[in-house]
């Protein structure tokens, strides 16, 4: 595993990087949108444009097979990305520094969901199945280091610096946050490109795919017919309504749950500072989140998914009451606003298994299994992106207790989705 040559030189590496590229448009930057003085609404807004282009992924990925090697595509992106996070560092000393900001965020996100594109296509091709099988738990746990080092550490660094070096007061927000962000930026753009010049020595070309297109007319063809051949599926509706449904009150929390943190006590908030957030929500949350999907693997295993699915969907979707519990009382204790996030984040991680297994037993199989299982990794991303769109807005209207009795409601679409999800292939 650790020979010369090995995977082990570039697959942490590679989707450690994808991560964290991913983690900072579509995570992170709701934090910065909500530091620099936008109002929830406008954060969260912002913040869920940029996945779209994460969403629409599976329309433009036969393209990327048409050209070069799959490792050119993998050294453009990351370059390209290290310098418009450079950009964007830069853009902040401008005077109509938000617009410009946003257009390289969207710019970004294109690049970064083609770098998704390219990375997985150096790993599915360059390994063998035995391979990929012995990496597939180091590929796992390097994408997760990635939300670790951006909402978690990127997000407590930018707080200690924004009090503890330049000497500013947490809790108001406004363009004095410009100049730890700033230093942010710069960081990850250095992290990207010195992962890219890592990637241009050890990293494999990448094969070609056995029915990559050879021209763009093909590649429509293909796209066309693998839409044409979704809707084929039996009970398709049920399984889009499945894959759309499942997270939708994930979708809800998503963006107001950071956004309750650091709101002050008088706005209905628990007023933590960036800090706290990065280290509750961005390490303690997603250790949770890791240990809940190992116990989730485990449990689905050894009981199967058709007995335990609508379980997994409690696991998802109840826990959201520790946030109502939260904003009811207002705790000031840290160990119980961690234990808050925790419960919430490790069921998460536990049902989640669940709606991943599913797509790729049920909603996946057929002529084109990767495309169809992209699209319904598509499909919970538009619920996430539409969700997220409307949070910050619904939660301005309604108050944070009301929002949360919401997203509680939420529920219930994604209790019915799964009790009617249909099982046609072999468990």
């Amino acid at each position: 595993m650790f020979a010369r040559g090995t995977p082990m030189l570039w697959v942490p590496s590679g989707y450690f990087a994808m991560a964290l590229t991913y983690m900072m448009l579509t995570s992170v930057t709701s934090i910065m949108f909500k530091n620099l003085g936008m109002d929830n609404g406008q954060a969260a807004q912002y913040a869920s444009y940029l996945i779209l282009a994460y969403t629409i992924k599976p329309l433009f990925a036969p393209f990327v097979e048409m050209y070069r090697t799959k490792k050119f595509f993998v050294l453009c992106a990351q370059l390209i990305i290290g310098v418009g996070f450079a950009g964007v560092a830069l853009a902040m000393s401008l005077p109509d520094y938000m617009v410009v900001m946003v257009f390289l965020f969207g710019v970004l996100s294109l690049v970064g969901a083609t770098q998704d594109i390219a990375s997985d296509g150096v790993y599915v091709t360059s390994l063998d199945a035995r391979t990929q099988s012995l990496f597939c738990g180091i590929q796992s746990l390097s994408w997760n280091i990635g939300p670790i080092v951006a909402s978690g550490g990127m997000v407590y660094l930018s707080g200690w610096l924004h009090t503890h070096y330049f000497h500013h007061q947490a809790g108001v927000f406004g363009p004095e946050w410009i100049e730890s962000w700033r230093i942010i930026f710069f960081i990850v753009a250095a992290i990207t490109i010195v992962a890219a010049l890592w990637h241009m020595r050890v990293m494999p070309d990448g094969a070609k795919a056995e029915n990559a297109p050879a021209s763009v007319a093909e590649a429509a063809f293909i796209l066309k017919d693998s839409f044409v051949t979704f809707f084929q599926k039996r009970d398709v509706w049920m399984m889009v309504s499945f894959a759309f449904l499942f997270r939708l009150s994930i979708g809800l929390l998503e963006k107001i749950g950071p956004f309750f943190m650091v709101d002050p006590v008088a706005q209905g908030g628990l007023g933590l500072s960036n800090e706290m957030l990065g280290l509750i929500y961005g390490t303690y949350g997603l250790i949770a989140v890791l240990l809940g999907s190992l116990l989730g693997g485990i449990f689905v295993a050894r009981r199967g998914l058709p007995a335990t699915l609508f379980v997994l969907c409690c696991a998802v979707n109840i826990p959201n009451v520790t946030f109502l519990l939260m904003s009811i009382y207002q705790p000031d204790n840290l160990l119980v606003i961690s234990a808050g996030v925790a419960i919430e984040k490790f069921f998460f991680g536990f049902g989640s298994v669940g709606f991943m297994i599913y797509l790729m037993q049920q909603l996946a199989p057929g002529k084109y299994t990767t495309t169809h299982y992209a699209f319904g990794t598509g499909l919970m991303g538009l619920c996430m992106m539409v969700t997220g769109i409307v949070s910050g807005h619904l939660q301005q209207a309604l108050g944070y207790v009301h929002y949360f009795w919401l997203v509680m409601t939420a529920t219930i679409p994604s209790f019915i989705v799964t009790w009617y999800a249909p099982f046609h292939h072999k468990d």
